[in-house]
């Protein structure tokens, strides 16, 4: 297994020019979907005038980070590169030039990140774990952030029976593998975020031991990122559908946060910077 390498005395994460100090205040990251079939909000904020206003909701709210996407996750119809690219560049682009939250673009095309990150986009939220070999280099060339996030497959393939010999360790050692590859490429050691994706080619069960081992995965060197909510583990143990989840998300990120979560993206921004703040007031006083 790669080893991580040593941890700052302060965790920090570098995004677009400014240095934000983790040791006690993690950072909420505000969902934007820019898709008509999002498992949440389905496509509620696909129409233009409907997504700026809810970004300018999230920043409102108290979101650090806007980060949109154009494909969900899991399967559907099929999304071509260039209705991918459609979708987000033109989004990135208005963002920035609206608001001073940094943006990321949510997607596991390097092409698409590269174009977002002309547009201002700092920092790429992919789920595929670095699945296009050029991810991590265009990342490098435009001196931004990368959330590297495991799955057993890939995007928009469903898994329906995920098997691992210790699902820590092998999320752990996938991880491990994938920031050493962002490193050799040119991405700092600040600039890189890890994901153990909670829900992605895993049980309810295995979400759990996942987010219940958040102090492990906390501790292998770089920041690490929760996305919990209104997820489908949280629906099947507490047997909520998915409106009914909105507390049960606040709870999950604020264990996560207590256990060493730095980043938390999340649908409900107000919810979850409060109870981050009261963490961040309790950590301080300490």
């Amino acid at each position: 297994m790669q080893q991580a390498p040593a941890a700052d005395v302060a965790p920090v994460l570098h995004l677009g020019g400014r240095r934000y100090d983790l040791t006690h205040r993690a950072l909420v990251m505000g969902i934007l979907n820019r898709t008509p079939d999002s498992f949440f909000d389905k496509g509620a904020t696909f129409a233009l005038d409907k997504l700026y206003a809810r970004a300018e909701q999230l920043v409102a709210d108290g979101a650090d980070i806007l980060d949109v996407g154009g494909v969900k996750a899991g399967p559907g119809p099929e999304v071509t590169e260039t209705e991918e690219l459609e979708r987000v560049v033109p989004v990135v682009s208005g963002l920035t030039a609206r608001f001073d939250a940094p943006v990321s673009i949510d997607t596991w095309r390097a092409s698409v990140a590269r174009a977002c990150y002309a547009e201002g986009a700092v920092m790429g939220n992919d789920i595929s774990g670095l699945g296009d070999p050029e991810y991590a280099p265009a990342a490098a060339a435009h001196g931004a952030a990368v959330v590297i996030t495991h799955i057993r497959l890939r995007p928009r393939v469903a898994d329906p029976d995920p098997h691992y010999e210790d699902v820590v360790r092998d999320v752990s050692h996938f991880l491990l593998e994938r920031a050493a590859q962002a490193r050799g490429a040119g991405v700092p050691p600040e600039q890189i975020v890890l994901d153990a994706g909670l829900d992605l080619g895993k049980t309810a069960e295995q979400s759990l031991t996942l987010l219940r081992a958040t102090p492990d995965l906390a501790s292998l060197g770089h920041p690490l990122l929760l996305s919990a909510s209104n997820k489908t583990f949280l629906g099947k143990v507490l047997d909520l559908e998915l409106t009914e989840r909105r507390a049960a998300s606040i709870g999950a990120a604020a264990l996560g946060i207590a256990w060493g979560c730095r980043l938390v993206r999340v649908h409900d921004v107000e919810g979850t910077r409060r109870a981050r703040d009261v963490l961040a007031a309790v950590s301080e006083a300490a």
